[in-house]
């Protein structure tokens, strides 16, 4: 497990960036399916999303996008935060083994309420943006 990030409200400003880099594999994908209860087949079955135009079955955009939660909870601000809302663009599939690099950056601060918007994005090895996303959380210290 990784170190938290543990940064108060004077420690953050506009600007402040962050990233991990994480492989989802095929147990995730599984896992996730489990969880959630969907198996749609373009999940799990490589001839199903092969017929839809994908090279194999796809990863659960809403898996791709819980690395999100990691990126707030544990990196940017880690340990103070507290999630209150995200709006997530999918943008292209991830498929079981694919190298994701999750970044995030401040984009505003209201400091009468302790709220921060981060604007994030999620990239696969290529460089290629598979998702974006705006971040709203609050800091609980």
């Amino acid at each position: 497990m990784s170190k938290i990030a543990i940064l108060n409200w004077a420690d953050l400003s506009i600007g402040l960036s962050s990233q991990f880099e994480t492989t989802i594999n095929q147990e995730h994908l599984d896992l996730y399916s489990e969880i959630s209860g969907d198996f749609n087949p373009m999940h799990t079955d490589d001839i199903y999303a092969k017929s839809k135009g994908f090279n194999q079955k796809i990863l659960h955009g809403m898996l791709t996008s819980s690395l999100y939660s990691r990126l707030i909870g544990m990196y940017l601000p880690g340990k103070y935060c507290l999630l209150h809302g995200i709006n997530i663009s999918f943008i292209s599939p991830v498929y079981a083994g694919d190298m994701l690099t999750i970044s995030g950056e401040i984009s505003y601060l209201n400091e009468a309420y302790k709220q921060v918007e981060i604007k994030a994005n999620i990239r696969n090895k290529n460089n290629k943006k598979i998702s974006k996303a705006k971040i709203k959380l609050g800091i609980m210290e």
